[in-house]
Order: structure tokens, then C-alpha cells, then sequence
């Protein structure tokens, strides 16, 4: 594997590394760490949820992963995919790309973008999940 498919799976790697601990430490203790935007707010944020959905992963139970919270979920599952094929790439075996229409779509975007996007779709999530 080269040097900069290692630098790119690294932060994927440490970020679900750092989930597996804190799920698996709530899963056998019960103790989890507290949100700090839920302690000022009083809401929960876009990740609220996310260590008892961790838990629930490795007791087996999708359903009640799903319900701590769906969009995390989600979102982890795409990423553990793109994970996946990124190493299989990284590894020497086929090259995986998103469809055409799709790739020139995301190229038209910058970083900025996308970024807006992001906090954009985090924030209604966030609104609608504590106002219904």
C-alpha cells in the first residue's frame, strides 16, 4: 500500500477506531459521554444518539441502532463502504467510481460548497428532530 492511500484511510480508520471504543465502553459499562451542545441546549445534536446506536450495533440490533439515530446510521454505512472500496483500491484491486452524471455534478461543487451543504442538512436534521 503507498504512502498516500495509508494518509487517506488514516483519519477513516481513527474515527470509527474512536466510535468502536466509545460504543463498546457504553455497551459493557454503561457509561458514555455526555454532548456538549445537549448540556447548553438542552437539544440533541446532529450526533445525539450516536454511542447508544454504537451499542446497540454491537448487540446485534439494527433496529434499535436505527431508532437511537438514523441519519448517523446512514451515514456511517456510506462511509464504511467508501472505507472499503478505498482499501480494496489502495490494495491494487479495481478502481470503484460514482456514475458519470453524478462525479461532474460533484466536480461543479468547491470544498465551500459542500461544507454549506453539509451544515445546512445537519442543521435541519437538527431542528426537525427535536421539534417533532
Amino acid at each position: 500500500m503507498d504512502f498516500r492511500a495509508r494518509s487517506a484511510l488514516r483519519p477513516l480508520v481513527g474515527f470509527f477506531a474512536a466510535g468502536l471504543g466509545l460504543s463498546a465502553l457504553y455497551a459493557t459499562t454503561g457509561v458514555g459521554v455526555g454532548c456538549p451542545f445537549r448540556i447548553v441546549t438542552g437539544w440533541d445534536c446532529p450526533l445525539c444518539g450516536g454511542t447508544r446506536m454504537g451499542s446497540a450495533l454491537l448487540h446485534g440490533d439494527v433496529a434499535a441502532a436505527f431508532a437511537f439515530n438514523p441519519v448517523a446510521l446512514v451515514g456511517i454505512a456510506l462511509l464504511g463502504v467508501v472505507g472499503v472500496l478505498w482499501l480494496v483500491e489502495a490494495l491494487g484491486g479495481p478502481v470503484v467510481r460514482p456514475p458519470a452524471g453524478l462525479r461532474q455534478r460533484l466536480l461543479r461543487t468547491t470544498p465551500r460548497q459542500r461544507l454549506v451543504a453539509f451544515f445546512t442538512v445537519a442543521t435541519v436534521y437538527t431542528v426537525l428532530r427535536n421539534l417533532l
